[in-house]
């Protein structure tokens, strides 16, 4: 499959989309409605985004709302991974690679950038299991809340994930 570098039309197509989450993100601001919620921040790049999610009786992501401070690829990336995961089930986002979301992503970004890509994956995936108005879940540690500065994402082994 070509990838958006194959063609320069086509890397101008994926930067313009990038922009436009940038420019005009998709649920940018609080919800009121949370049922879950989480912060995570980039220390390379000072990026911090806080993801409040509404999951319905269903166990789908009813709504996704994110609001931050960053990067342009870590605010649209957040732009485009709420608005992707709207709908899809508890299961469906927890399956929801890092590769996946480099992918959903577009231009290829070098290994610190994609820490900055993946910024709002982490933290959606941390916001699944801390609901609000309740002890966090254990598992989610506060290391949990940084992002690894040594990974770098590109092959089929992807830390993240782990």
């Amino acid at each position: 499959m070509p990838s958006p570098q194959d063609n320069p039309n086509d890397q101008d197509i994926y930067q313009e989309h990038v922009l436009d989450h940038y420019e005009d993100p998709y649920n940018r601001g609080p919800l009121a409605t949370a049922t879950h919620a989480h912060d995570g921040k980039n220390p390379l790049c000072g990026d911090k985004i806080h993801i409040d999610l509404r999951l319905d009786a269903d166990g789908r992501v009813a709504e996704a709302w994110f609001e931050g401070d960053g990067c342009v690829i870590s605010q649209a990336s957040a732009s485009m991974l709420l608005e992707a995961i709207e709908g899809k089930t508890i299961e469906e986002v927890e399956k929801f690679s890092a590769e996946e979301m480099l992918e959903l992503f577009g231009p290829r970004l070098t290994p610190n950038r994609q820490k900055c890509c993946l910024l709002s994956w982490k933290v959606v995936q941390g916001a699944l299991k801390r609901p609000v108005g309740t002890e966090a879940d254990p598992s989610v540690t506060e290391n949990d809340d940084e992002l690894d500065t040594k990974t770098s994402f590109g092959g089929p082994s992807l830390e993240e994930e782990q």
